[in-house]
């Protein structure tokens, strides 16, 4: 049985929580019984606003939610973080993670029994010791290199961010542009030390998992998720072929869908 977080640990440990203001409350709410907690994962470029259509049609039938804040500075630190969300969930939770996200969530559900499923939406799936950086270079497709911008952080690392002429192209072209234009400036940057860091444990070796892979995505190679999605055993994979890397934006009724698909699995 988990122990249950304080009110105040719970709320920053978790940017959206449904039923209730804090997570052990959500965790209890009239859906634990006959529904899992669905924890969200966003990746780099990204908050978790990017979320928000995939929330709303998961709210709808019914699912808590959790959108954790993902931070974006390495993978090992990010991982511990996210675990600290799960661990204020109490019953059964399924993950959900975009991007990087995927690489965090692999590492933080390794080894907890209350995780029942791993969605991996256009995400990274890493072995033992690999890192998104060598995954998205392992097939070709992938132009984001060309449109990064690096902001020294004065210890030998930088952010990085897409350029914002560059970044529905990149990042959204299938998002209208208004939208994708306002997700350009509202993006949150990713430490590139967290890009090369190599993975521990997988938990989707223990884990069942689930894949979509977006089949226009110009940030992780479609390559390469579909190499992932086999490696790891997908119980179902569903490809979306004009979908940007932004698909949970642009298609978040399929991710949703994909999401209930692993939560009502048996």
């Amino acid at each position: 049985m988990r122990i249950r977080l304080s009110t105040v640990v719970a709320a920053a440990a978790a940017l959206v929580l449904t039923g209730t203001a804090s997570a052990s409350g959500a965790a209890a709410g009239p859906h634990t019984a006959t529904r899992p907690t669905i924890v969200l994962v966003h990746g780099a470029f990204a908050d978790s606003a990017s979320w928000s259509g995939v929330i709303e049609r998961l709210r709808h039938r019914g699912y808590p939610v959790v959108a954790a804040a993902n931070p974006l500075r390495g993978l090992g630190s990010d991982a511990a973080y996210v675990r600290t969300v799960i661990n204020s969930v109490q019953g059964p939770i399924v993950l959900a993670g975009h991007s990087y996200g995927g690489a965090v969530m692999t590492n933080a559900a390794a080894g907890d029994p209350d995780v029942t499923a791993l969605v991996y939406i256009a995400a990274f799936a890493p072995d033992k010791g690999e890192s998104a950086l060598e995954l998205s270079g392992r097939f070709p497709g992938s132009t984001l290199g060309d449109t990064l911008a690096a902001v020294p952080l004065g210890d030998g690392t930088s952010d990085l961010s897409i350029r914002q002429d560059l970044f529905r192209q990149q990042f959204a072209a299938d998002v209208p542009r208004q939208q994708a234009s306002l997700m350009a400036v509202t993006q949150r940057p990713i430490r590139d030390a967290a890009l090369s860091e190599g993975s521990g444990e997988p938990a989707w070796k223990r884990i069942p998992s689930w894949f979509l892979v977006a089949g226009a995505d110009r940030n992780i190679p479609v390559a390469a998720q579909r190499w992932m999605a086999d490696r790891a055993g997908s119980r179902a994979t569903i490809e979306i072929s004009r979908a940007s890397h932004a698909v949970g934006v642009s298609n978040p009724r399929p991710v949703a869908d994909l999401i209930v698909r692993a939560a009502t699995a048996r």
